[in-house]
């Protein structure tokens, strides 16, 4: 289990130390957390989508409690330093807007933890229910053999690949070396070593010659507006993992350039674009872009075939 984020108790003011004593059980420190939330107005974002939820994922990873909590645990009562660390978090959370998985050094991704910081985006894509079901929709008979998760910061893609398709070979891919230090340090709590690697490379430059039958990305792909309008919490997020110029279309282009030649005859190419999908449907309005749905929420994911990007090679040219 990645080690959490430090939390300084010992810099709560006078205030906030007396407010800590009065959170007795978890349930009070769960009914405090929603309401400061709510009077902040917190954006959330990033694993959570409202101040209870939020409040929930704060307060259990504070004390360190599973999701599936058994609820008595609700009233029991909370040590001193464990109620000043939570009003601390809570603190951190709202004075300087920082994203809960960045204080707890921790998010979850298809079911499984993975460590993250400021170094690489947080985990939060709807592909996550393509890796679950292990990409079947395009390998229906036979298990994709080798996969390329292309600007793969934390690396959470392309190890829950790995975890979900246990023959897979997987290579992560980062133009960040930064990035790519989050990732291994997940390659080695997941224990997948053997069967995956990171590699530091401006997308294909570092796996020339390399083929596979899955590229998957989540590449940088915020358009100037976009950016321009982001709520405080994504700005604690590297620049590098999220803008992509004037369109946000900066890094997709060069790879619905360059990934036919790394992509197996059968193989597949699955690009997360969010937002900038318009302007991707109005740069190629000839490309019949498989716009994909998510039971779980979650939009702007695309997927060509290896035949597909044949067939329209030069419209990206």
């Amino acid at each position: 289990m990645p080690a959490s984020r430090p939390t300084d108790v010992s810099t709560l003011t006078l205030d906030d130390a007396s407010l800590a004593e009065g959170l007795v059980s978890l349930r009070d420190c769960l009914r405090w957390a929603t309401s400061e939330f709510n009077a902040h107005r917190l954006h959330f974002g990033h694993g959570t989508a409202s101040a209870w939820d939020e409040a929930v994922a704060l307060v259990l990873g504070a004390l360190h409690l599973p999701w599936d909590v058994d609820p008595a645990v609700l009233d029991a009562r909370l040590l001193p330093i464990e109620r000043r660390r939570v009003v601390s978090l809570v603190r951190q959370r709202i004075e300087q807007r920082t994203p809960l998985p960045y204080l707890l050094g921790e998010a979850f991704f298809a079911g499984h933890p993975f460590q993250v910081d400021e170094r690489v985006l947080i985990p939060r894509s709807p592909i996550a229910e393509l890796v679950e079901d292990g990409f079947a929709a395009w390998f229906p008979e036979w298990p994709p053999t080798r996969v390329l998760d292309l600007c793969a910061g934390s690396g959470c893609i392309g190890i829950a690949t790995a975890l979900y398709l246990p023959t897979a070979e997987v290579d992560l891919v980062d133009i960040s070396p930064e990035a790519l230090a989050v990732a291994k340090a997940n390659i080695v709590h997941h224990d997948v070593g053997k069967r995956v690697r990171a590699v530091t490379s401006d997308l294909f430059a570092g796996v020339a010659g390399q083929r596979y039958d899955i590229i998957v990305s989540n590449p940088p792909y915020v358009d100037a507006r976009d950016l321009a309008g982001m709520p405080a919490e994504f700005r604690h997020e590297p620049s590098l993992a999220l803008a992509a110029g004037d369109d946000g279309l900066d890094i997709v282009r060069r790879m619905l350039r360059e990934a036919r030649e790394h992509l197996t005859d059968d193989g597949v190419l699955i690009v997360e674009v969010g937002n900038s999908a318009r302007h991707l449907d109005a740069a190629f309005p000839e490309v019949p872009f498989l716009w994909l749905e998510f039971e779980r929420g979650g939009e702007g994911v695309f997927a060509l075939t290896a035949a597909e990007l044949d067939q329209y090679a030069a419209s990206f040219a």
